[in-house]
């Protein structure tokens, strides 16, 4: 199901007790596996808010092996399926019986964001609470692991361990709710029997539904990208499936850990993935002894050379792109939140690249590495801002603390590419433009042929 019910009783009735755990972006995704890993997971994330008007109160996400599968919030008020496998083998007294369950859950955590904040003594402000539940499934050695988290305004509270059946509180505000849940041996029973059986055989039957898509493969566009000649060299691989992969650096077949970052794996809006990975060079090192490896499981590795045709700066005019992701409801809310806390620096202007899947595809223009994050990006026409067939993307973070974002253009069939033009905009700033022209659109191919 797309709920623990179990607990829906007791969280009524013991709520005045609860505080939450807010997920962090580094883990939204939740667990992490290397490319040989054989391992599914499921996840549900609760998300309360409070002093946000353009943002839901309410949202629940469910993920599967980080496919989107269900969604319900507080405007829309019903659980709504996001895939089609999930849609097709689940009937609609199912979802009516999700929507029900949604929105009793959802009148309780309005209810515990106030009470929340007295516990804390605060009376204005944006707060987040934010609880991720779920389990993880090793389909070769059968191994289950659950878990349960809560958070409040970005700092972890409450924990649930399953080993020892008890939950640990990270904050002397949590300690009331540590005593209260597990002086309650009903909800004891019920959170480990979920967390050990109930969730892991909902699992396997979400796998067993969505086979052919949850175990397809799909190999990544890598390319190479370096702000200046003294910045670290990235390392980006975009358009894999499933998520479960790995990528590094390596110096004369070895791989290196000195100098180099790595950065989350990221959904992008049509359900594949991106990751990046920075080297910092050493100062006259050779290029050629090192080299980018993509590596996903039954896949043969992905190797990109370090060369310098093939590394893509500001100042040319062909730039590489990373592709913009377009995430759900909850990881709006991370960023919502992080955009408060974030540190002052100066203004940074971006690389802007344009992107095309092939000739039939959007034009995806990418602007990264720019900051703040009060910016937009937009195409014209002759001059002129257009909206029809222009997908726009979500700001999101670098690793770097700077930004990234991408809108997409469908070019008309025919149309003729001279006079549209991707517009890069931040306040105080001249524009940044970037021209559509033939010689500056990349695929996972290259330049794209036009000529037949």
């Amino acid at each position: 199901m797309c709920y623990e019910s179990l607990l829906l009783t007791n969280l009524r009735d013991s709520w005045q007790e609860a505080v939450f755990f807010f997920i962090l972006f580094s883990v939204i995704w939740g667990p992490s596996h290397g490319a040989g890993a054989v391992t599914h997971s499921l996840q549900y994330f609760y998300t309360a808010t409070s002093g946000i008007s353009t943002f839901p109160e309410f949202v629940t996400v469910g993920v599967v092996d980080g496919q989107h599968f269900c969604y319900y919030d507080s405007n829309i008020k019903k659980m709504i399926p996001k895939l089609d496998w999930i849609h097709e083998n689940e009937v609609p007294e199912y979802w009516k019986s999700q929507t029900q369950i949604s929105i009793a859950i959802m009148h309780i955590y309005k209810i515990g964001i106030n009470i929340i904040k007295e516990r804390f003594n605060q009376t204005d402000g944006v707060h987040i609470i934010q609880r991720m539940y779920g389990c993880t499934w090793d389909e070769e050695t059968g191994e289950v692991k659950g878990y349960d988290q809560y958070s409040y305004d970005g700092e972890d509270f409450i924990a649930f361990d399953p080993k020892t059946e008890s939950w640990v509180a990270a904050k002397q505000q949590a300690v009331i709710t540590k005593q209260s849940w597990e002086n309650d041996k009903i909800l004891t029973a019920s959170k480990k029997n979920y967390l050990s059986h109930q969730c892991s055989g909902w699992l396997k039957k979400y796998v067993n539904y969505g086979r052919n898509s949850l175990m397809r493969t799909v190999s990544p566009s890598v390319s190479l990208l370096q702000k200046s000649s003294s910045s670290p060299i990235s390392c980006h691989a975009t358009g894999f499936y499933p998520n479960r992969a790995e990528l590094l650096w390596k110096k004369d077949g070895e791989e290196i850990h000195e100098g180099v970052e790595k950065g989350q794996i990221l959904p992008n809006n049509d359900g594949t993935f991106q990751m990046s990975v920075d080297l910092q060079l050493p100062s006259g090192e050779e290029m050629q002894r090192y080299e980018c490896v993509f590596q996903l499981s039954g896949v043969k590795d992905q190797i990109t050379k370090l060369e310098k045709t093939k590394i893509r700066t500001n100042k040319e005019s062909l730039m590489m792109v990373i592709v913009g992701v377009v995430v759900t409801a909850v990881i709006l809310v991370v960023l919502a939140v992080s955009a408060f806390i974030l540190y002052k620096k100066k203004n940074e202007f971006p690389s802007v690249s344009l992107l095309q899947k092939s000739s039939s595809s959007p034009i995806s223009c990418h602007a990264t590495g720019f900051y703040p994050n009060r910016a937009e990006l937009l195409w014209r026409k002759d001059g002129e801002e257009i909206h029809e067939g222009v997908e726009k993307g979500q700001i999101l973070p670098n690793n770097d603390g700077t930004f990234q974002m991408s809108v997409d253009l469908q070019l008309p069939s025919e149309e003729e590419m001279q006079g549209y033009e991707c517009v890069f905009q931040l306040s105080g700033v001249k524009d940044q433009i970037t021209k559509l022209e033939k010689t500056k659109i990349r695929t996972n191919e290259g330049i794209i042929d036009y000529s037949y």
